[in-house]
Formats: structure tokens, sequence, C-alpha cells
């Protein structure tokens, strides 16, 4: 069930609220285990979203609306045999290959032979692989979608110490999905594509659930393919009790310009618009500087809560930041936006570079990245933010701070103590009948 596509379906059709409010909270509770209470607001936070995200057509910024509107086709999924590989789908790849051919000068192989691999020249002493999906809530909007998840899984690749060296993608549009989002989609890949020199050279489109989901729902996804010449990848576990954190300017990404959409701010997703933290890890390997640096990672899932826990438990030691410095680095509308929504900065997604590295090094990084020192790496092994001289736990919640009206109504959600220990104990099992079932495949193989 899409709940969104109904209301999106309901609202064209002129049905009053009150009626999508009553059919739609029935919908639910047949497919969750919810209160009619619950079903009730969440039907309600969705028309708001639904339409909030439509108002951006009375906006009279028409660059914004340009790149929002994904003009449609008039032409489905299913109507041109998009994902069934025959005559319609060859030839959406071959405009696929139009949008990518740009980006392709440095491959041996890329989409333009249609081939199912692309060929890049490298050496390597690592490689590395990050794959990032789609942000589900950006699926009307697959131009900033394939943007933001591009940055995302470059990131990915940058703060591990590599060169990115090639980008592939995956997207799968439901059956009564117009085939401009899926030219949308790419565009935004190449926008980055393009604009960090890493060229878009393979890739895979189909159906969602090929002829048995309608609706236009898309689902995507964009990995990046890394190399490593010199120097030891930058992995969460080699910070070290006395190093210095510094910290890059963010101003968000897919969770960023989501949280812009759904609540009508629709300016704050020009500050989302840029590759400022691609460049400054460009930048950090072209002055050759990353042999310096313990730790890069990006402030992404879970913000600073969650980066922090997870390399304080990885690496045994304690991160102290200075709430002041981290406040000062988050880019000020998206601040504004935060704060005026009641959106914990330190617990969403805000796209800084973060980096780790021993005190004689810091300066002449600061001046590569203009990152700026926020904390230091201390004893122990859990992480706090210092505010007015008073040391804060990060403790990450059980989700990522919520950031739309939905996810507000699906944060009442969340299961107590027992109830989490009892999820996670039969989800331990779930993974241990996956772990005997490779076993015996093992064995007749």
């Amino acid at each position: 069930m899409d709940i969104e596509g109904y209301v999106k379906r309901c609202l064209e059709r002129k049905t009053p609220e009150n009626k999508i409010i009553e059919d739609g909270f029935k919908r639910l509770m047949e497919v969750k285990k919810i209160d009619e209470r619950t079903a009730k607001e969440f039907v309600e936070a969705v028309i708001q979203e639904v339409k909030t995200t439509q108002s951006y057509k009375k906006i009279d910024d028409e660059k914004l609306k340009y790149i929002l509107n994904c003009k449609k086709s008039g032409v489905g999924m299913g109507e041109i045999g998009g994902g069934s590989r025959g005559e319609g789908d060859f030839f959406i790849h071959r405009q696929i290959a139009r949008i990518i051919e740009s980006t392709n000068q440095k491959t041996e192989v890329d989409s333009r032979e249609q081939d199912d691999a692309g060929v890049v020249k490298s050496n390597a002493n690592y490689i590395v692989v990050a794959v990032d999906g789609t942000h589900s809530r950006l699926s009307d909007f697959p131009f900033l979608a394939g943007f933001h998840v591009t940055r995302a899984c470059l990131r990915d690749v940058f703060v591990m110490g590599a060169n990115p060296v090639a980008l592939i993608s995956d997207i799968h549009l439901a059956d009564d999905g117009d085939v401009s989002k899926i030219f949308d989609f790419t565009g935004g890949i190449c926008a980055v594509s393009e604009a960090i020199g890493v060229p878009l050279v393979a890739g895979s489109t189909l159906r969602v659930g090929g002829d048995m989901v309608l609706g236009d729902r898309m689902v995507s996804s964009v990995g990046a393919i890394g190399v490593i010449e010199d120097n030891k990848p930058t992995a969460r576990k080699r910070a070290e009790v006395g190093d210095v954190i510094l910290m890059t300017e963010g101003s968000g990404g897919g969770t960023i310009s989501t949280t812009a959409l759904y609540y009508g701010m629709f300016d704050v997703i020009y500050e989302t618009l840029n590759v400022d933290f691609l460049k400054a890890c460009k930048n950090l390997i072209k002055h050759d500087l990353l042999k310096y640096i313990h730790v890069m990672t990006d402030i992404t899932n879970g913000g600073l809560r969650g980066d922090a826990y997870e390399i304080s438990k990885t690496a045994n030691v304690s991160l102290e930041f200075y709430k002041d410095e981290i406040y000062s680095l988050i880019n000020p509308k998206v601040l504004d936006m935060l704060n005026k929504l009641n959106i914990d900065p330190l617990g969403i997604s805000v796209d800084s570079l973060l980096i780790i590295a021993p005190k004689e090094h810091v300066d002449e990084i600061m001046k590569k990245t203009d990152a700026k020192m926020v904390g230091e790496v201390k004893e122990g092994n859990t992480s706090y933010i210092i505010d007015n001289g008073k040391k804060i736990p990060l403790i990450p919640e059980f989700r990522e701070a919520a950031y739309t009206p939905v996810k507000k109504v699906v944060d009442k959600m969340k299961p107590d103590k027992e109830e989490f220990e009892i999820m996670k104990e039969k989800v331990k099992k779930a993974c241990d009948e996956a772990i005997k079932k490779k076993e015996f495949v093992k064995e007749l193989l």
C-alpha cells in the first residue's frame, strides 16, 4: 500500500479531506499495528505533506520550480515496456546514454556501448566501494533525488581516503510512473558527476514489482567506486587520544531538502545544491594531506549524535565537541529552519565533513578545507557536547530526529525498552537462520 500515492490521487480527484482520512486510516490499520487515533494523525500528516510539496508550483522562483518540476512525457513505465528487456526498454536506455555521455571522458567502456558493465583505468592498493539509496520522500522530485544520492555515495568513498573513479546507478519505477523520472534522476546524478569529474559508467533500470505494483513510486540508488594508491583507509577505528576534531560547514543534502519541501521552506533547498564537501575532499587528495589524517566521516545518518557514538565505540575513545563551534558550522538558513521546526541539529544529517587528525597537521588541513576546530579526542568510550562548560553525553535517539510531519507522528510509535530487546532477539534469530541457510547451500555447491 502506497498511502502517499493514495492521498495524492484523492486530492487530484478533489476528494474531500474528511473522506480521505476516513478511508485512509482504515486502510492503514489493515496493514500496520497502529491505534485509530495515531492512524488518523498519520493520514492527516500525509495530506499536509502532499499539499505542502505541491505548493512549490505557486512560488515565484522560476529556477527552483524548473529544478523541482519533472516535466512528464505522458508515457508510463509499463506502457513503453520499461524494465521488460525489449525494444521499448532498449530505447529508454539509449536516451539515458545521451544524458550520461558527457560524463564519460575517462572511461574505456561506458553506457553508450550498451554493455552491462563499465570500465575505467586505475592503479590501486585498495578498492573502496559504497552504495546509497535515494531518499524515499524525494520520489516526486527525481532530479533532487539523483543529485543528493550521488553526493552521498561519493562522500562515503572520499571519507575512506579514496579517490572516486566511477559511479553506477539503479532505478526502479512503478508501472504507472512517467519515464521522465528516469531521465531527471539521471540528470541529477550527472550534474554531480561532471562537477567532480567522476564518470557514470553503468546502471540498471527496472519496474518496481514488475506487473504487480501499480502507482508511480520511484526507488533508486547510486554506487561509487574509489581507489587508494598509497595511504591507509581513514576508517573510524583509527581515532587516537590527543587528536583534534575538525569540521566543515554543512548545508545538508537529501534530508534537509526533504525537510524544506515538506514544510514549504523551499528557499532552503538552494543551500543544499553544492558540492563543497566533495571539493574539500579532493583538495586533501590533491595536496597529499590524507597521510596525516586518522579519521574522516560525514555527519549524516543520525547526525552528530550517531557518528560520535559509532566512532567512540569503534575506536574506544571519547569525543568531546564544543557546542558553539558545531552550531556555527551549520549553514545559517538550515539552522534557522531546524530551530523554527524544533528539529534537533545534533540528531539530523547536516552533511559536514568531520576530520580527526594529530595536532601538528591541523593548521594545514584547515587551510585546504575551510574546516574549523570543534573538539578533541580524549580517553573514555562516550562522546560529549560541551555547552557553557557542562559536559552533556551525545547519545543517539531511537530514530534520526523527526524532520517531516509524518515522521513526527511515526516518532510516537517507538517501542519501549523491553519491546526493543524482544525485537532485537527476534532479529538475531532471523539472522542466525539466514547463516544456517547459507551454510546449507554452500554444502550443495
